[in-house]
């Protein structure tokens, strides 16, 4: 499973870095990324959960 973070989209509510800190972070523009090519399928479940929770969307599972 990879995610990838739209940057036009990303509104930088940070939901996702607090639900899988593991796989996002802030960029230097103060918006979310992915920070890991492959999401491990440990984490997979959280990885989601952020996707779901992103309030515009701007994540998506590739």
């Amino acid at each position: 499973m990879e995610v990838t973070v739209d940057q036009d989209l990303c509104i930088a509510c940070g939901d996702c870095i607090e639900i899988c800190p593991e796989v996002f972070d802030w960029n230097d523009d103060g918006l979310s990324q992915s920070k890991v090519d492959e999401v491990p399928e440990d984490l997979q479940a959280s990885a989601k959960e952020a996707v779901e929770a992103c309030p515009t969307e701007a994540i998506k599972e590739v």
